[in-house]
């Protein structure tokens, strides 16, 4: 019984496949040129069947030429297997890593790709690639269908093209045409039947629509500086959905609810879960921001404050305007945000640290900073200090260990002191800028306040010199130059 069920299950996995893929044109040598030429717009994904990014991309590839298949102006999205068929086009456009991604005007490359991996950002940003950046839409039954979308849209009613405020907003259009969807009309029956004239309108996309705020909202100002402003305070909403591809236009202080946020499959569960944050951020409307973000595309996120996320409900995570972390205990319930929320503008809320154990001994010339006693080891020791950052994995700085131990070892007897952190396993304080592996940094003594990033050598004789320089008081087995001082008999 069981051979008919699996062939079964084989048979519908490679038709769910086959199904998701067929908007995607397959192409090789022989035919990439040729069909190009009939296309004015393609985005053509250059690939490896073996490469994990390529994986990863590929359903949401599919997803994003689904969604575009009748736009007009048309665009395609194509896929080239450098391995097999494609090879010598491979060649052809330089392609030396995978996924690559490149735009065509026909069968001319236009540019490289560089916008977003997930199927709605990359039908947003091909869209933004063809025809004007604002839709001009001449009739109400134009309008009728130019809103029936899943994306935010920002629309301009205008009795004259030629007033301030439609170059303003044609303008900001064509600047941003790549970020949002713009759309204008000056026609009568369109301005008639939406009763504006002169006027911008962001109208939020249907799938957000919600009680708690309006699903559209008007500018009031005058300027492109205005309208960038407008847009910033009003494109996501009382609580936004946060992706990867939107997260920079999130700022601190943010509270996010992580869970199972999916608007293609799920819209209604999501929003239930949204809903109910909505009506906590309504009350706190101006004075923190609220997001919503899918559990699955923000794990890494998640591991920082040590999740490991179990169940349904969301998952409560904020970090505070100096971006302290802190997370909701309790289990998620309207009421134990709110009192959440007020705790934390009150300041009376514990920041949340990612820290290793407090070491049992530190007696070792290289002292060892975590998380918990960074403050002892280092701002609160009373010597100057060279910290450094790093981690375990790090070939630079398996280099840097011998020469770090030994610079500790020759100036164990005197008022400085070497440390050293593991970035990965505790949280960094956030006026250390570590984006990378060894950071190292020097604190005078009477200015821990103010960090020195330390870009001098990484040989001992360096580190003597910079540290005989910089040190508060004059070392005693060194001179300012960092030359050994003679000892007497």
């Amino acid at each position: 019984m069981w051979r008919p069920v699996a062939a079964l299950l084989i048979f519908g996995l490679i038709a769910f496949a086959t199904g998701a893929e067929q908007d995607v044109l397959e192409l090789g040598d022989a035919d990439f040129e040729s069909t190009l030429k009939q296309h004015e717009t393609t985005l053509v994904m250059f690939y490896a069947p073996w490469c994990g990014h390529c994986k990863r991309l590929k359903p949401e590839y599919a997803k994003a030429a689904e969604i575009i298949k009748d736009d007009d102006p048309p665009i395609k999205l194509a896929k080239v297997d450098c391995t097999e068929a494609g090879k010598d086009t491979c060649s052809k456009y330089s392609v030396s890593g995978y996924p690559t991604l490149k735009i065509f005007r026909h069968d001319e490359v236009s540019q490289d790709y560089n916008g977003p991996r997930e199927a709605i950002g990359i039908a947003k940003y091909m869209r933004a690639q063809v025809g004007p950046a604002s839709k001009h839409v001449r009739t109400v039954a134009e309008l009728t269908k130019f809103l029936d979308t899943k994306d935010t849209t920002i629309f301009g009613y205008f009795s004259d093209l030629d007033s301030k405020l439609a170059k303003t907003f044609l303008k900001f259009a064509d600047k941003n045409r790549e970020k949002y969807r713009f759309g204008h009309s000056d026609d009568n029956s369109v301005l008639e039947k939406q009763g504006e004239t002169d006027k911008i309108v962001l109208i939020r996309a249907p799938h957000l629509s919600n009680k708690f705020e309006s699903s559209t909202v008007k500018f009031e100002g005058s300027s492109e500086s205005d309208l960038t402003t407008f847009i910033k305070e009003n494109y996501h909403g009382l609580v936004g959905h946060r992706t990867q591809d939107t997260s920079r236009d999130f700022q601190n202080p943010l509270i996010t609810a992580y869970y199972g946020v999916d608007y293609t499959k799920n819209a209604k569960g999501t929003n239930y879960w949204r809903n109910r944050v909505l009506k906590v951020a309504k009350e706190f409307a101006g004075q923190i921001s609220f997001a919503i973000s899918s559990k699955d595309d923000f794990q890494h996120e998640l591991n920082e404050y040590g999740y490991d996320f179990v169940g349904d409900k969301p998952v409560i995570l904020a970090r505070d305007a100096k971006n302290l972390k802190f997370a909701l205990k309790e289990e998620f319930s309207v009421e134990n945000l709110k009192e959440f929320v007020e705790k934390l503008l009150a300041g009376e809320l514990e920041p949340y640290i990612k820290s290793e154990p407090v070491p049992e001994s530190n007696d070792a010339p290289v002292k060892i900073a975590v998380a918990k006693n960074f403050d002892d080891v280092v701002i609160n020791n009373g010597k100057d200090t060279l910290v450094e950052f790093y981690a375990p994995w790090c070939g630079h700085c398996k280099k840097l260990t011998p020469i770090y131990d030994e610079l500790a070892e020759k100036l164990q007897s005197e008022e400085v002191a070497i440390v050293k952190m593991d970035a990965t396993a505790n949280d960094v304080p956030p006026e250390f800028n570590v984006r990378g592996f060894p950071t190292l940094f020097w604190l005078p003594k009477d200015a821990k306040h103010k960090p020195v990033s330390y870009n001098a050598g990484r040989e001992l004789d360096d580190f003597i010199k910079y540290i005989a320089k910089e040190a508060t008081t004059e070392l005693k087995g060194y001179d300012r130059s960092g030359k050994p001082k003679k000892t007497e008999l």
